[in-house]
Parts: C-alpha cells; structure tokens; sequence
C-alpha cells in the first residue's frame, strides 16, 4: 500500500475516517479480509518493548493514530497523519453502516455481565443490526482455534474484539483470516464504554489530547502510574526522533 507515513519505524496509513469507513465497506464488498490496528502512545511505547505486539500490529492491512498524541508526533516529526481516528468512533460508524448494509457482526470480549449489557444496548440504538453472536473475552490460549471457527460458523463480516492489548493483537494476528470475517477490528475498552460501565472523555477533552487523563480520573489506582510512565516514555521518544531528524547546524570544516 503506497502512501504510507512512518513513525518510530511503525507504518501507519494516513487516512481520515470517511476513507476508513469506505476502505472497511470495500472489503466486505470485495470479499476480501482487513485487518485494522490502532496505535496511541501507549501502545507505540510498548511495541518497543513487546517485539509480539509489535510483529501482530506491523502485519495489520490498516495501521491508523487511534490517539491525539499520534497526530501531534506525526506533525512534529514530518510525517503527517489528517486526523485521529479513534478506535470507537470507527466501531460506531461501522455498526451504524452494518445495520444499513445488512452486514453481519460479532462481538468477542469483555466480561460475560459487560458483553450481554453492551449487546442489549446496541440493540436498542441499532434495531435492524444482524448480530451474528457473542463471546466473552475470557479464555485460555488453547481455546482461540475453536472460538475462531465459531465465528467463522456464525457467517460474521465484521468482528470487533474487546480485548487488551496485547491480547487482541496476537489474536488478529493468529486467528483472524480464519473468523472468515472481512473487518477484525480491535476496540479495547469499547464495550465497556457502550455497556455505560467507564465513560468517555468529553469532546474537548478528546481535542486536547486528554482522553488518558479523563480515564486516569475514573480509575487512578489500575490507570495512573501506567499512563504517567508510557506518556513520559512517548514524549522521549519524539524528543530523540526530532533530535535525530534535525539536520546538523555545525560548520563544516573547511580545506585551505
């Protein structure tokens, strides 16, 4: 796919999330498999560290800035992204053109009390979705073969995973062409969100680049330190690329 920016030695694709949206409907279209992964400063800090994340992440067919943080680096760094396109803002869009187009999705995570109250809820703001089925997001690394046929059995376009990093990731990447599903999409803490178990960041918290902070407020003791520390990692990282990227102001020596 031509067109790429690279950040941190990560290729993501520079896309708005109209053309996201339109790319996702081509796929189901085409009959063709996308895998979407999404990257915020997190998760870019920690595929340093994580060479399996890193490989599931690097081998999606889309990579795109799921955080604000990303869209500023990127502008900071010469390789400039158009917009953040957050990982729930595409999940709903993508519901919204499923229940349109008739396409068929499936939910895999969460906690069963989450998933059940999530699927009652996108029931009611989406009455003519096609739920293909549901998993929770509980289960041993022995039982992914299975759950991947179940999905593929359930005829699913669309799979939407709400798992942690790096879980879903390694996921996507072992079993994702085998769901049969022509959209996998990560969505981490989504179903939390739309169950109404954590809340979302307001607008203007998310245009600031402050969603970490409104889920650091929520849950400080499980969040604070975590964010504290990959956000300071991040910040480093982009000082050390700009610094690298800046061409020498040193005179050059010159022959007499």
């Amino acid at each position: 796919m031509s067109g790429r920016q690279t950040l941190f030695g990560v290729e993501l694709d520079p896309l708005t999330m109209d053309q996201t949206v339109e790319r996702c409907l081509e796929a189901v279209r085409d009959g063709r498999q996308l895998e979407i992964g999404v990257v915020n400063a997190a998760k870019l800090v920690n595929m340093r560290r994580d060479e399996r994340l890193a490989k599931a992440v690097s081998g999606c067919d889309l990579v795109l800035a799921d955080g604000q943080a990303v869209v500023w680096a990127g502008r900071v760094l010469k390789a400039p992204l158009p917009e953040r396109v957050a990982g729930i803002d595409l999940f709903l869009r993508l519901l919204a053109e499923a229940e349109t187009a008739g396409v068929s999705v499936y939910f895999l995570g969460a906690k069963e009390e989450v998933l059940e109250e999530m699927v009652r809820r996108v029931a009611a703001r989406f009455p003519g979705l096609k739920v293909a089925g549901h998993r929770n997001g509980y289960f041993d690394d022995s039982e992914q073969a299975g759950i991947a046929d179940a999905i593929a059995e359930s005829g699913a376009q669309m799979l939407f995973l709400g798992m942690t990093s790096p879980k879903k990731e390694i996921f996507t990447a072992a079993y994702g062409e085998r769901t049969g599903a022509r959209v996998v999409h990560g969505v981490g803490g989504s179903f939390d969100i739309l169950a109404g178990i954590t809340k979302r960041a307001p607008a203007i918290w998310q245009r600031w680049g402050l969603e970490w902070l409104y889920r650091v407020l929520q849950e400080p003791r499980r969040l604070g330190r975590r964010y504290l520390t990959t956000n300071a990692a991040f910040l480093l990282m982009t000082a050390r690329e700009r610094f690298r990227l800046t061409p020498s102001t040193a005179p050059a020596n010159r022959s007499h």
